[in-house]
């Protein structure tokens, strides 16, 4: 995916304001409840969400490589509160000036990428968490097309390499695809997830 006629820091927007809306919409009996990430309930998804969104926010400052900004924050009495906050730190970094010029220091992935790889990277991360946290609650995740276009564009070029597919790496190896699939299933079934367990409204 290549930076021409693409605002990328737009389509990220809107899959965070989405992810921050279903994640809002969690009750107080909701966080204890099972993901598509294995063996992370609702409440500990939310963690890693707002701990990504610092990390990235800190990269676009040109402080990526501090562990401290990725870490997942130890209060999470409030799950939608930490990630509201924490997904506009990553929203208003990305929108400073400059930002996608920038070479953001990504170290889960070993190294740095120009600012707008970056920024696709976390948009197609928060099309998939927004989608887990839709599904574990059971609603509706509502993208514009051209969001869910941008994001399977984005899932073909993820490496189907093991290093960036092993058990706690962002995504599990790909599935199959079957013809006919969406382009939200197709994203998703690329990056390791099983729409089809997971079944929420049409």
């Amino acid at each position: 995916m290549t930076a021409t006629g693409t605002d990328i820091v737009g389509l990220d927007r809107i899959a965070v304001n989405e992810a921050v809306r279903v994640v809002d919409l969690a009750k107080d009996s909701d966080w204890q409840r099972d993901t598509p990430c294995a063996g992370w309930d609702l409440r500990r998804l939310v963690a890693h969400m707002a701990a990504q969104h610092r990390g990235f926010a800190a990269a676009a400052r040109g402080a990526g490589q501090e562990a401290a900004h990725w870490r997942e924050p130890q209060d999470m009495s409030d799950p939608a509160r930490t990630h509201r906050e924490a997904a506009a730190e990553a929203l208003a970094a990305f929108a400073e000036p400059g930002a996608l010029e920038r070479e953001f220091a990504l170290p889960e992935l070993g190294r740095s990428f120009p600012g707008f790889q970056a920024v696709a990277f976390h948009f197609v991360d928060y099309v998939v968490h927004a989608w887990d946290v839709a599904a574990a609650l059971g609603v509706r995740l509502d993208l514009t097309d051209e969001a869910l276009g941008a994001a399977l564009a984005v899932a073909r070029l993820v490496p189907a390499d093991a290093e960036y597919r092993a058990p706690g790496s962002a995504f599990a190896p790909a599935l199959e695809v079957p013809e006919g699939t969406g382009p939200l299933e197709e994203a998703l079934r690329l990056l390791g997830r099983s729409p089809e367990a997971w079944p929420t409204p049409a």
